[in-house]
Parts: structure tokens; sequence; C-alpha cells
């Protein structure tokens, strides 16, 4: 007998409401069923969905196959997760018990490194990098200081001039066109 999880409709005329069921496959979609396992109202917002998971992974792990619709709404509840990881498809890495063990004894003698090569290698960055961002830190301070220098002179880029070439002047008659 082909076993499968699916849904039958209840509720009125136009006003669809669904229970999970378990049931043979050749029977019809509301026909008689072996368990009822969950419900579904997609009229309610957010959408009710209540599904006994152990029920659902029982009979999953006995061989019932859930419609598309079914396993969408036990991917919701969480029992399709849980029947993948009992089947192996899933793999979970569980933490490991804490084990007392002594601390590591801290050196005494640690002190920093004295040059960019030895500070690349304490924070385990390429020397490359670490040349990088020594380069990059240093171009920051040389623009802090330039923009600390003064304003920029009228005409110059940096002043916000038109690109076009004319000046503002006080007077716009003497502007030329």
């Amino acid at each position: 007998m082909a076993v499968k999880i699916r849904l039958t409709r209840m509720g009125k005329k136009k006003q669809p409401s669904y229970r999970v069921v378990v049931m043979d496959s050749r029977k019809p979609r509301d026909g008689a069923y072996i368990e009822q396992i969950g419900r579904y109202d997609p009229r309610q917002d957010p959408s009710l969905v209540e599904i006994d998971n152990d029920r659902a992974l029982d009979w999953l792990n006995k061989g019932a196959q859930p419609t598309d619709r079914a396993r969408k709404l036990l991917e919701i509840s969480g029992a399709w997760t849980r029947f993948r990881v009992s089947k192996g498809d899933i793999h979970t890495v569980e933490a490991r018990p804490e084990v007392a063990a002594a601390p590591e004894p801290i050196p005494a003698a640690a002190e920093p490194p004295e040059t960019e090569a030895a500070a690349a290698a304490a924070t385990e960055l390429p020397a490359g990098e670490a040349a990088a961002e020594a380069e990059m830190a240093e171009a920051g301070t040389a623009e802090a200081g330039s923009a600390e220098a003064g304003p920029a002179e009228a005409g110059s880029p940096e002043s916000g001039a038109l690109e076009s070439g004319a000046l503002e002047t006080e007077n716009p008659e003497e502007a030329t066109p």
C-alpha cells in the first residue's frame, strides 16, 4: 500500500481549510484517511500551520511520501528538516562537551613587535598585506594634513568654482558671456 501525506479539503464553498492527513494514495482527495497529523488554514493572516511533528516524523520514517504542498507545510513546521537529519541528508555539528583542562600559561615576556614584518607575523597577515595597510594609514594621515592646511584658493578646482572657466564676480554687469 502506497501511503501519502497530503491535504484534505474542509470548510464551506470559497472558504477552504485543510487537514494534513496520512492516507492511501489510491483513495479520493476527501476520502477516508489513516491518521490526521495536522491542519492548515490559508485564510488566516498569517496562515495557520499546526502539525504534530513527532507523528509526521514517524510516518516519514515508515516511508510515507508527502505531496508538494504537504512537504512545504512540513518544512514550515520543521518536521521535514528533522526527517532529513535523521536520514543523514543534512549533517549537523554538535558542540563538544568542554573538558576541564588546566589553563595555558601566559608568556611573561610578551613584547610588542618592533618591525612591520614582526607586526605582520603577530597579526597573522602576510607581509604584503601588512605593508599595504601601513601605506593606507600613511596616506590617510597625509590627506588629513592637507585638508587642515587652509581654505582653497578661489578658482582652484577644490573651491567649487565653475569648470567652464567663468569666475564669480561681485558685479553681475562685469561678467562677460
